[in-house]
């Protein structure tokens, strides 16, 4: 028997559906080479997270045995797979292999953190690989809803792993490399240990449809339009920017490409070769001297991201563009778990300005970019796996998702994130603490340390500021004052709140020992104490409060 172990650990995207990064490792336990597969991000929501910026997975675990990684992959370019990479690399250090496409995105990434964009390295796809110590690795193609996607074919001594990565079953994809069952085929044929596989859609029970089906119903409704046509999806669906343009030159519309993050995909796109015979587009700049019903908008924002092109154009003009009654504006994108409220701010927003909104409750005009039931069945059967293990899924999916293994003669094991596999026996053998973090502006901050903590108390709760000053002998010099922020002016007693609660600090003043004078933390917690009382009395809310005290020496 082997004294080596064949190991998976989910670090995010196990349990929830986004921030993807998984973990594998070969060799003598709690001593085994690693590699890491995927870095992502997932997106702050003014309820939970406000003020942040991005939300990573907790990667100490990786940090703490920076030595033993042998590199890095991605397997495509949405942000919850490749968004973390640039911001963890000075910490982990180890190379980063991806797809040209992939790669060229990264790349981007890396060069706006002021890292060398030759950290990440082009690999071909299989049936080309990679020796990273006791690791071979191939990129193997594979559809989804942006270009290059692939799974991963991880091989060691003790077996063959198949990470398939976000994938669908698409044959017509209309840009990127379509689904060749003969590689999955071939890749299964002489066994596989562990498939590690998407389980997104494993609710949905019907066949996936092909991004080939969407392009004609899109051109049945540009036809029937009669004024500006603004339309949204994901900015890296390469594919679908490419289904929307040619609709709409097909209807006789000029297409304007609006929003930074969407430009620069088609770019990454043409450069790289997977992107030709896109329609050609006019500056932003020019919109605004094309007629209104010869113009289609192509824009940012399908998720109600407040920034991005669709919600500027909602709230008003936008480059000088504003939308008038009897425009058209199509959400061609499925929303988010977690980002309702802001698409249907947007969509509310737009009703109000006379625009008629399409959104893809009909399902013509969006198509998942993720494997239906069926989908996910013949992936098991292509590759034939003595263990199957659901990532990228909410707990619930992975469970319907190992279920559904089991329910076709093969053993499901479900592992959320922290959870580690030994993947030749399917069984846990270890527990790691998992967590996010935040980056807050420019610096990283642990989901623990507090920080978004006291931001939602203060936005629940208001604050108070109370100043006090002191003289040598522990004297008050003067009265405390307050400056309240987030709170109602006037309270019960209908004087100013301000006021209400001086004349409540100024009787605590009087009243206080020396002893409670000279001490800081005694005082800061008598004033505390009664700002939130009397604020309790006042309006029926106890804010938070910041004690300064002030003493000369």
């Amino acid at each position: 028997m082997s004294a080596n172990r064949l190991i998976y650990l989910p670090l995010g995207g196990a349990g929830e559906i986004g921030m993807n990064c998984y973990v594998y490792g070969y060799g003598a336990p709690d001593k085994e080479r690693l590699i890491v597969v995927d870095m992502g991000v997932t997106f702050p929501d003014m309820d939970t997270t406000p003020g942040v910026d991005l939300i990573f997975p907790d990667v100490s675990w990786l940090k703490a045995r920076r030595d033993r990684i042998e590199a890095i992959f991605v397997t495509h370019a949405h942000e919850d797979h490749v968004g973390a990479v640039a911001h963890f690399w000075e910490e982990l250090g180890a190379p980063v292999y991806a797809r040209a496409f992939t790669a060229n995105i990264a790349r981007r990434k890396f060069d706006e953190r002021g890292l060398s964009p030759e950290i990440v390295r082009t690999q071909e796809p299989w049936p080309a690989t990679q020796q990273v110590g006791p690791f071979s690795v191939g990129f193997a193609p594979i559809s989804h809803s942006i270009p290059e996607s692939s799974g991963m074919v991880i091989d060691t001594d003790l077996g063959r792993v198949v990470h398939t990565g976000d994938f669908k079953i698409d044959v017509t994809p209309v840009v990127g490399e379509p689904f060749e069952r003969s590689i999955w085929e071939e890749i299964g044929k002489n066994g596989v240990t562990a498939l590690v596989c998407d389980s997104t859609n494993v609710f949905s029970e019907h066949e996936g449809r092909s991004e080939a089906t969407v392009g004609p119903e899109i051109e049945k409704l540009l036809l029937d339009a009669k004024g500006m046509v603004v339309a949204t999806t994901f900015a890296s669906n390469v594919a679908r920017l490419k289904t929307l343009a040619e609709a709409g030159v097909r209807a006789g519309r000029t297409i304007v490409l609006m929003g930074r993050a969407m430009q620069r995909m088609v770019e990454a796109a043409k450069e790289t070769g997977v992107l030709t015979g896109f329609p050609s587009t006019e500056p932003i700049e020019a919109a605004g001297d094309i007629p209104r019903e010869n113009l289609m908008l192509i824009v940012t924002g399908s998720q109600g991201e407040r920034r991005a092109a669709s919600a500027q154009l909602a709230r008003g003009k936008h480059f000088g563009i504003e939308l008038k009654d009897g425009d058209l504006f199509l959400f061609s994108s499925k929303t988010i778990p977690g980002n309702e409220k802001g698409v249907i701010r947007i969509m509310n927003q737009l009703s109000e300005r006379g625009v008629d909104v399409v959104d893809d409750s009909s399902g013509k005009y969006h198509v998942s970019g993720h494997a239906n039931r069926p989908d996910l069945i013949a992936m098991h059967q292509l590759t034939d796996p003595k263990l199957v293990v659901p990532m990228h899924g909410e707990h619930r999916h992975l469970r319907t998702h190992a279920n559904l293994a089991a329910q076709h003669g093969r053993r499901g094991v479900v592992a959320p994130n922290g959870t580690m596999i030994d993947l030749t026996t399917g069984k846990p053998c270890d527990y790691v603490e998992t967590g996010r973090v935040y980056l807050d502006g420019s610096v990283q901050v642990g989901a623990l340390d507090g920080v978004v903590r006291d931001r939602i108390r203060m936005a629940l709760n208001g604050h108070v500021t109370v100043t006090l000053v002191l003289d040598e002998d522990n004297e008050p010099l003067g009265e405390p004052w307050v400056d309240p922020m987030g709170l109602a002016e006037t309270g019960r007693s209908q004087q100013p709140l301000d006021a209400a609660l001086e004349e409540e600090l100024a009787q605590f003043v009087e009243r206080a020992k020396p002893k409670v004078l000279a001490d800081d933390d005694a005082l800061e917690e008598g004033l505390r104490r009664t700002v939130r009382n009397a604020a309790q009395n006042e309006i029926g809310k106890k804010p938070e409060v910041t004690v300064v005290i002030s003493r000369l020496s």
